[in-house]
């Protein structure tokens, strides 16, 4: 199977390279009579768009939508929905220098092992740029649960972690991630974090990062045993996210350390409805929602792409090193933040669907 597509109910498949003239992506199953218009898809666009700070790659893209299909007299009609954005600042002869070299980290070797050939311009398919199509399909995505319930899901990500560098949670407001260039929720940390990256750029060197996705008023019941549970998906959702190297769910890997009392999320009665005291679950319990915030956490590696150095091969076997130059985020953490909030509103769009398609 060629894996350009995700989702089943709620499905999008995208197409395009880096480097090449447009990216888009095609959406099925979208419910019909949804107000739908480029606007609604764009804010979340200029989320995610590059060159909008120093600590983001300067590859000026506008990222301008455009609804080809789908769409009629301001509703989606029920058929598919297609969405395309042109690349306007390509600079291919940036890769001139390593067309036939692998970069370390990167997915050229491994590209070169599956097809026999590559897209070195900018990394072709396998560059981040793809992900601007997942935020479109997750703006859809919202659309469709705010359609079926309402206001009442809220996605919203934030950086919680750079490099060794990780936030006070005990400082945690979400009014803070919108007020600066990281959507870091500790805005203690994310002042500290400005020298931090400053120097990692300057160096011409990167970091990693950790993301954190919390959905609120997800309704309980949302999952499907056993092989598509909700975190599953969820889970399949941010790892499928260039460069994330572990996935998270609640507690995650801290549950390990916790007793069997501690890591309960014990429950009463609370106006005649289940309260839960904790959530090291993270919302889901034997991959079905239990009406918590579904919490997701993700690791982003460093970006491949560095001034240092690096020793590799060739694609004719020989030893060589490698100088990466070009435009490049030095935290390409940063950006994947509103990448994680579409994942995670495709996934749960795609539950919730599923779900009433299956108990009404």
């Amino acid at each position: 199977m060629p894996g350009n597509s995700f989702g089943h109910t709620f499905r999008y498949t995208t197409w395009g390279e880096s480097h090449g003239p447009a990216i888009g992506c095609v959406i099925d199953g979208v419910p019909p009579r949804i107000a739908l218009e480029e606007s609604d898809i764009q804010v979340w666009l200029d989320k995610r768009r590059p060159g909008q700070s120093r600590f983001t790659t300067q590859r000026k893209e506008p990222d301008k939508v455009q609804i080809v299909s789908g769409v009629f007299e301001g509703q989606t009609t029920g058929t598919p929905l297609a969405l395309a954005i042109e690349n306007k600042d390509v600079r291919s002869k940036d890769y001139g220098d390593i067309k036939d070299k692998f970069r370390p980290g990167h997915a050229d070797q491994s590209y070169w092992a599956k097809y026999g050939l590559r897209d070195y311009r900018g990394g072709g398919r396998s560059s981040a740029r793809e992900t601007a199509m997942r935020v479109a399909a997750g703006a859809v995505a919202r659309k469709v649960l705010d359609h079926i319930l309402g206001p009442g899901i809220r996605i919203r990500g934030a950086l919680v972690q750079m490099g060794p560098h990780a936030i006070d949670r005990g400082q945690w407001d979400w009014e803070a991630v919108e007020a600066n260039p990281f959507w870091c929720p500790d805005a203690k940390a994310a002042k500290a974090w400005e020298n931090y990256l400053d120097g990692i750029r300057k160096a011409g060197s990167s970091i990693g990062a950790v993301i954190e996705v919390v959905a609120g008023g997800v309704p309980a019941g949302l999952g499907e045993p056993v092989y598509d549970k909700l975190d599953a998906d969820l889970a399949k959702a941010m790892m499928s996210i260039n460069a994330v190297k572990s996935v998270e769910i609640g507690a995650g890997l801290e549950a390990a350390s916790l007793s069997g009392e501690e890591n309960a999320d014990e429950m009463r009665m609370r106006d005649g409805k289940i309260a839960f005291l904790s959530n090291k679950a993270g919302g889901i319990l034997g991959g079905i929602s239990t009406g918590q915030e579904v919490v997701v956490r993700f690791a982003v590696k460093p970006t491949s792409s560095i001034l240092t150095p690096r020793r590799t091969v060739d694609r004719f076997g020989q030893d060589t090193d490698i100088v990466t130059k070009g435009r490049h985020d030095p935290c390409v953490g940063i950006r994947a933040v509103p990448v994680g909030e579409a994942m995670m509103a495709v996934v749960l769009a795609d539950h919730l669907m599923r779900h009433r398609a299956q108990c009404g």
